[in-house]
């Protein structure tokens, strides 16, 4: 199969959704194996914000701001963007619910990134903002070439999401991200691999590595609202081999029907280069 006949059936596949979908898959050391779909298309970003809130805490750290093992006591109380009120996270509305037990209690700044990243905890992601700043995250991202990739605000702030202010991502820019943290080029190669150490520790895989062979790895960060659900990884090939992984999609109708798809999609793309 070459890469047009992929295309072809990568698009047959993503016409059976009902819904929008972009896609990014970049081979990391040979990028004329590509395949972008609507990849410039903006969508809520959901929790794929988390990685580069996850890349501006090693960066801040491995400036001598803080120790990843430095403690943290657990709140659960943030301000909105929009006027500095106050608002609580819903433990009904987070994934990561073990960390609510330990309200007023103390965890490392390293166990809130785990916590962030493989459980998607937004009580975590809210704790590590407010400890970095979106603004920093902004900053560090564009600094990575990232366009048009948002990361304004913590998670669950409802003035804020309903002004429209809210994290946004497209397919192009997450792909940039994982990228270079494939290749060992965010803050150092050190760094890269105690990220990705964290990505493969994901627990929610309904999509990329879903119908993947188990001697495949894949290092991502997954998102999921209402009507959306998005993967946004690195691949890890037996021999070594790595490539980036973008899936999101938006407007569902039928989300498990999206995942399920997006997983066929991911096969695909990890066959095609298995036997290129």
């Amino acid at each position: 199969m070459n890469l047009d006949e992929l295309k072809t059936k990568v698009n047959s596949e993503i016409e059976k959704i009902d819904g929008k979908v972009a896609l990014a898959f970049r081979d990391v050391f040979s990028q004329q194996n590509q395949l972008l779909i609507n990849e410039f298309e903006e969508f809520h970003a959901a929790s794929t914000m988390k990685t580069p809130v996850m890349i501006e805490v090693f960066k801040q750290s491995s400036e001598g701001k803080f120790s990843m093992n430095d403690p943290v006591v657990i709140k659960n109380e943030f301000k909105s963007i929009v006027d500095g009120s106050t608002y609580s996270m819903s433990i009904d509305n987070d994934s990561g619910e073990n960390l609510y037990s330990f309200i007023g209690q103390k965890r490392t700044i390293y166990s809130l990134v785990y916590d962030m990243i493989t459980v998607s905890s937004n009580l975590a992601t809210n704790l590590l903002i407010d400890i970095v700043g979106a603004q920093n995250v902004q900053n560090t991202i564009k600094a990575l070439g990232v366009e048009k990739m948002k990361v304004l605000r913590g998670v669950e702030d409802n003035k804020a999401y309903f002004k429209g202010l809210n994290n946004t991502t497209n397919a192009f820019d997450l792909m940039i991200i994982f990228e270079k943290i494939a290749k060992g080029e965010v803050i150092s190669p050190e760094i890269c691999k105690k990220m990705v150490g964290i990505l493969l520790e994901q627990k929610f895989n309904k999509i990329i590595p879903a119908l993947l062979p188990k001697l495949a790895k894949v290092a991502h960060k997954t998102g999921s609202i209402t009507g959306v659900k998005h993967d946004s990884g690195i691949v890890i090939l037996p021999d070594g081999r790595k490539y980036v992984l973008v899936i999101l999609s938006k407007d569902l109708k039928d989300d498990a029907k999206a995942e399920l798809i997006g997983a066929g999609i991911s096969r695909l793309i990890y066959n095609f280069l298995l036997h290129s």
